[in-house]
């Protein structure tokens, strides 16, 4: 179930969390604004716990929702060289620390198209920096330009990529 703003349920702060079936995006601010963090399954006892190797940092989450995924099997993702699915595409269907060492020769990633599954990308090599939950069952798989990565999105640079586990 979704929780727009954790306020609205008497809670000030969320400080730790245990997750306990599928994944989940945990936003900074209520109604999903702000930097996205990915939540799976299980425990997360203080903030670095969910920020991970981020270079940005939130004490406290105050909205979220859940991740709609496919199996990792069946997961595929296109990451294109232009804005608007223009340019040179990439397609990945495996986990990549390193977009470069796979060949990709920009440390930007314009825009990305989601044919299945559930995919967070970061910043920085080795999973680092901001994240970005980019689904396939959200805007149809489909993000024109760094814009749409999320509220958050200052950058279309994009280093690394995962398959959300489910």
């Amino acid at each position: 179930m979704e929780c727009q703003n954790i306020l609205d349920r008497d809670f000030r702060k969320i400080r730790s969390i245990k997750v306990e079936n599928g994944p989940w995006v945990g936003y900074e601010y209520p109604e999903y604004q702000g930097q996205q963090f990915v939540l799976e399954k299980g425990d997360y006892p203080c903030y670095q716990a969910w920020s991970g190797n981020s270079s940005y940092r939130t004490e406290h989450l105050l909205s979220f929702r859940p991740i709609q995924c496919a199996k990792h099997s069946d997961s595929k993702v296109s990451l294109y060289e232009c804005e608007d699915f223009q340019g040179r595409k990439f397609e990945l269907c495996d986990d990549y620390p390193s977009l470069q060492a796979m060949g990709w020769c920009s440390k930007e990633v314009p825009s990305i198209k989601v044919n299945s599954g559930a995919w967070v990308a970061y910043q920085f090599p080795g999973y680092r920096g901001y994240q970005y939950i980019l689904e396939r069952d959200r805007r149809e798989g489909e993000f024109r330009n760094y814009n749409e990565y999320g509220t958050q999105a200052h950058t279309n640079q994009i280093q690394s990529i995962r398959r959300i586990q489910h």
